[in-house]
């Protein structure tokens, strides 16, 4: 995940990808299993939303498909914390990026979530 890309869509996706490859490479315990499956669903769900939120059919339905979209980030950036804390891997170098990853991905949402929800003005 060294280059940057703008396409948020790919982005997401690649995102997504990328924490299904660390899930398979967690350690085998108990502990491991469970924080993993929890980050599998939300790491890979804000690409789903996302796909969503583009066909939204209103400025509200947008909005909120994208807010599920930051929910989730959030919720990521939370498990893989944890994960980091607890040392539930092999490589600490993909914790930390993947997590670097997850914070812009969320500044992103905040900003396009913020920039939506402006009333338009009419010149």
């Amino acid at each position: 995940m060294s280059e940057k890309k703008y396409d948020i869509e790919e982005r997401l996706i690649d995102f997504a990808v990328e924490i299904i490859l660390f899930v398979e490479t967690l350690l085998s315990s108990k502990s491991a299993s469970h924080m993993g499956g929890q980050l599998l669903r939300s790491g890979t769900s804000p690409s789903l939303n996302y796909g969503e939120a583009k066909a939204a059919e209103s400025k509200n339905d947008f909005l909120h498909k994208m807010k599920v979209c930051l929910k989730e980030l959030r919720e990521t950036h939370n498990s893989l914390r944890i994960m980091h804390k607890a040392k539930l891997f092999h490589k600490e170098e993909k914790v930390v990026g993947l997590n670097n990853e997850c914070n812009e991905l969320i500044s992103i949402f905040v900003k396009s979530i913020a920039t939506a929800s402006k009333p338009k003005v009419i010149s």
